[in-house]
C-alpha cells in the first residue's frame, strides 16, 4: 500500500498526500510523465482515466477523463505551470466539462508533486492548495480522500513489471471496501485473446469450469448473457448466473451485471479490465457487492479457489489459440 499519509490543513487550505515506494525517483516519475503509465492508476478502481492531451511542458495541457462502470465520466484538465525534470511538477487542476471548458462551481486547484529519493526507494508528496476552505471542504465531500488512496495504491502494478508483480502468484482477491472485492491474475498470452476467451461461447465452454468435474451446459453471451454448470451427469446440481452488459470496450474493458437464476434479490456489478505488456496480459475483476453482508457470504463458498481453477484453463485455452 504506497500511501503513507494524507492530511488536511484548512488553516492553509492544502491537502498532503505522500506515497513511498520501493522504486527508484527516476521510476516513479516515469510513471506519472507517461500518460499510458499514469492512466493505469489516475482514478480510484472502477474509474479508470484516458488520457486525450498530455503535453507536459510550461505552458502545456493534460486532459483525461475517468469512465465509471456504468459509463459516468468525470473530466479534468490541466495547466502545466512548472516542471523540474525528474524532481517536480506543477500544474493546476480543473474539471471540465466535454468541451473541456472549466465547471462553474468548481476552482481550479494548484498540485505540486516532488519526488525525492529515500533509503527503501522513493518518495511523492502531492501537495494540493485550494482557493477557499468551500472548495476544501467541497472536494472532502466529493471522496477524494479515499479515491486518491485508492488511486495510488494501484502503484505498485504499474512501477514493477507485469511478471514481476503477478506471475506465480495465482489469483489474488483484495477486499478494498464494504463493497468492492479486486479479482486479479495474470495470463500468459495476448490481450486479444484473453478478450476473445470471455466472449465466444466456444473458447468460454473450454476454461469457466470452476471445480474439477463441473461443465458450462448452457453459454449465450452478447447485450445479455446466461451460463448454466452442472456436475457430471447430475441435473439437480444445475445452477447459473444471467447478466447484462452496461460497458464495453473493446479489448481491454466490460462492466456487467450478475444475479442467479432463479434467485431475487439485488445483482453483483463486475468490471473485467485487461492490460498487456511483454505477451502477458493482467487481468483485473472489480466487483461491486450491494453490502458487506453479501461479500462476505459468497466469499466464505471458496470464491478464489474456484476463479484459480477456472483461470488457470483460460491460460491454456489462450495458449493453445495463440
Amino acid at each position: 500500500m504506497p500511501v503513507t499519509d494524507i492530511t488536511t490543513d484548512p488553516e492553509n487550505l492544502t491537502m498532503t498526500l505522500v506515497a513511498d515506494v520501493s522504486a527508484s525517483v527516476e521510476r516513479l516519475w516515469h510513471v506519472y510523465t507517461d500518460a499510458d503509465q499514469l492512466s493505469r492508476f489516475w482514478g480510484p478502481p472502477g474509474w479508470p482515466s484516458t488520457f486525450t492531451a498530455f503535453d507536459l511542458r510550461p505552458g502545456g495541457r493534460v486532459d483525461y477523463a475517468m469512465t465509471g462502470p456504468r459509463g459516468e465520466s468525470s473530466r479534468g484538465s490541466w495547466e502545466v505551470l512548472n516542471v523540474d525534470e525528474g524532481r517536480s511538477f506543477e500544474v493546476l487542476d480543473a474539471f471540465v466539462d466535454e468541451n473541456g471548458d472549466r465547471i462553474e462551481g468548481f476552482p481550479p486547484m494548484r498540485m505540486v508533486f516532488v519526488f525525492e529519493a529515500t533509503d527503501a526507494g522513493a518518495r511523492l508528496t502531492t501537495t494540493t492548495y485550494f482557493a477557499s476552505l468551500e472548495a476544501l471542504e467541497q472536494v472532502i465531500a466529493m471522496g477524494v480522500i479515499e479515491g486518491s488512496r485508492q488511486a495510488t495504491a494501484q502503484l505498485d502494478a504499474v512501477l514493477l513489471s507485469l511478471r514481476e508483480y503477478a506471475q506465480g502468484k495465482g489469483t489474488r482477491t483484495e477486499i478494498l471496501d464494504d463493497q468492492h472485492v479486486r479479482i486479479t491474475r495474470l495470463i500468459e498470452g495476448s490481450r486479444d485473446l484473453v478478450w476473445r476467451a470471455h466472449h465466444e461461447p466456444e473458447l468460454l465452454k473450454t476454461w469457466l469450469l470452476g471445480p474439477d468435474g463441473w461443465q458450462l451446459i448452457e453459454c449465450e453471451v452478447g447485450d445479455t448473457y446466461r451460463y448454466v454448470w452442472q456436475q457430471g451427469d447430475d441435473e439437480s446440481t444445475r445452477f447459473g448466473f444471467h447478466g447484462e452488459t452496461i460497458l464495453s470496450e473493446p479489448t481491454w474493458r466490460a462492466v456487467t451485471t450478475e444475479a442467479m437464476i432463479g434467485m431475487d434479490g439485488p445483482s453483483t456489478l463486475n468490471d473485467l479490465q485487461l492490460y498487456e505488456e511483454d505477451g502477458a496480459t493482467l487481468l483485473t475483476l472489480l466487483i461491486e457487492y450491494p453490502d458487506a453482508a453479501t461479500r462476505d457470504m459468497i466469499l466464505a463458498t471458496g470464491m478464489t479457489d474456484g476463479m484459480e481453477a477456472s483461470y488457470a484453463r483460460l491460460e491454456e485455452t489462450v495458449l493453445a489459440n495463440a
